[in-house]
């Protein structure tokens, strides 16, 4: 059995984001390829020693101060080298400084894998401050994943490392949803109806939420929105401002209601306009439930997911005309928004399966353990 220990600042139950659902996945993923994973992570609900989220460990070092959305803790030290001690790989998720520090303290002497999620965009002082540490943590370690050609292409920073550079793209399993019973799909059907485009994420300032409300001001597109997060308010004002009539905002939701929307929804639309926006995992749920896709063009993964005119329609960002075209050429033409969903299942089994991301890991893990 290969011991594997992630590494992030957050995870399951504190937050839901993207990072936390890949790491999720590949913990689980590696079971029954005899990898067993443990995660440490930070909390604010103090420290907690070997609860478990799903079928794997989970340890939680007590949140003692936060700078630049990059939490710290005394007790992660002693954690981070208990579990280390254990493991036969260290597996880190980047970016997150206070990791950087974590490794060099604890003076690793295993495997190291960074998967390397996002540049770093917005905070640029912040990174001025960062890049010494940054590039010697890289430096050190034994290799970098990223999730799409795209990404490297377009990073300055992975372009420093490409030798030691590998692209494994995330990945999903299906199973791991619940299934939309009857009563779910009804429930909703009655509120919101069964054919609207759908956006699931977190209300930030690089998801483009203000260019998509911008982009129905003059339609009749009925637009669902699941999520939350710091412009909520905002948004909402925006909404009424523009006189939105046809729009659900549905906060964040339990699994089982949000399989049910995928399952109803008409197209998923994804206007994030930013680099931030690494990847895209809302893009990959929606082709994993067969539906028609509209996305940026941001020289990330999002372009990795949507294929212009194969998967679905790709516009240019912060252009609101461009994606009222988009979503009006979907809306008007049912048999090529089902051809677009058909083909993003496709390239979904083919390449984002949690099951292909799992082995490309473990093939990698392998790799590293033999050198």
């Amino acid at each position: 059995m290969l011991k594997v220990l992630h590494f992030y600042k957050t995870y399951y139950p504190d937050s839901f984001g993207g990072i936390e659902q890949v790491i999720f996945q590949l913990s689980e993923a590696g079971i029954c390829h005899q990898i067993e994973s443990t995660t440490l992570s930070l909390s604010t609900r103090g420290d907690i020693d070997n609860a478990h989220v799903g079928i794997h460990p989970a340890y939680y070092a007590a949140t003692n101060f936060e700078v630049a959305s990059t939490p710290f803790s005394v007790s992660a030290i002693s954690k981070f080298k208990a579990l280390a001690a254990q493991a036969d790989i260290i597996h880190y998720h980047f970016p997150y400084p206070f990791m950087d520090l974590v490794h060099f303290i604890s003076g690793v002497k295993k495997p190291t894998v960074v998967s390397y999620h996002s540049d770093i965009v917005k905070q640029k002082l912040a990174l001025k401050i960062y890049s010494p540490l940054m590039n010697k943590f890289l430096s050190s370690v034994d290799c970098i994943v990223a999730a799409s050609p795209n990404y490297v292409k377009t990073s300055p920073i992975l372009q420093k490392y490409l030798p030691k550079v590998k692209v494994i793209p995330y990945g999903l399993d299906k199973k791991s949803y619940p299934v939309a019973d009857e009563a779910h799909l009804e429930r909703w059907r009655q509120q919101v109806g069964d054919r609207f485009f759908l956006f699931v994420g977190a209300f930030r300032y690089y998801k483009g939420l203000h260019i998509l409300l911008e982009a129905i001001q003059h339609t009749d597109f009925p637009l669902v929105i699941i999520g939350a997060g710091p412009i909520e308010a905002e948004l909402k004002q925006q909404a009424q401002d523009l006189g939105l009539k046809n729009i659900y905002f549905l906060g964040a939701l339990e699994d089982a209601d949000k399989a049910a929307l995928l399952e109803l929804c008409y197209s998923v639309v994804f206007p994030s306009h930013l680099r931030s926006e690494a990847f895209g995992i809302t893009l990959l749920e929606g082709a994993m439930y067969g539906k028609p896709l509209i996305s940026s063009e941001i020289g990330t993964g999002t372009t990795y997911i949507n294929i212009d005119r194969e998967t679905g329609v790709v516009v240019p960002p912060s252009d609101p005309q461009a994606l009222c075209a988009a979503m009006t050429t979907l809306w008007q033409d049912p048999e090529l928004a089902q051809r677009y969903g058909e083909n993003a299942t496709k390239r979904f089994l083919a390449l984002f399966t949690s099951e292909r991301m799992a082995e490309s890991y473990i093939e990698l893990y392998q790799q590293l353990i033999n050198k």
